[in-house]
């Protein structure tokens, strides 16, 4: 299995996650969802292996989700589905599989319990946040 991002490009966790991987020599698989869209059998399978409800992807912060009536707690799984399949903005990011496991990645440090390998320390984040020190730990 190679390693996958749902990816989207204007997000900070994203672009960090996604660098995180290559400085480690990762060769991800960049899947841009904003683009491509979802398929609800995709949703799916990633939530489940994820562990995550819809409710527990739900893009909260700077989508539609407040607009779209979504953050009432009545709504149903299949309601949340639907609407992340017409605005794929919804789904919080980014999500990564790799053969240790699939998580949402946030924070981008979270994506280091997916990976076998990591890059050399010292390693920042784009802000300049350290999360790898020069022994190549892992900074709490």
């Amino acid at each position: 299995m190679s390693v996958v991002i749902y990816h989207n490009p204007d997000c900070g966790t994203s672009r960090n996650v996604l660098a995180l991987l290559r400085a480690a020599d990762y060769a991800p698989v960049v899947v841009p969802y904003l683009d491509t869209g979802w398929t609800r059998p995709q949703l799916l399978g990633l939530f489940a292996a994820a562990g995550l409800t819809p409710r527990d992807a739900l893009r909260v912060r700077r989508s539609p989700a407040d607009v779209l009536g979504l953050l009432d707690p009545d709504i149903s799984d299949d309601a949340l589905l639907d609407a992340m399949l017409i605005y794929p903005i919804l789904v919080n990011r980014p999500i990564v599989c790799t053969p240790l496991g699939v998580r949402l990645c946030r924070p981008a440090e979270t994506a280091l319990d997916l990976m076998a390998h990591w890059p050399n320390g010292p390693y920042h984040k784009e802000d300049g946040t350290l999360i790898l020190n020069t022994d190549g730990e892992r900074v709490a």
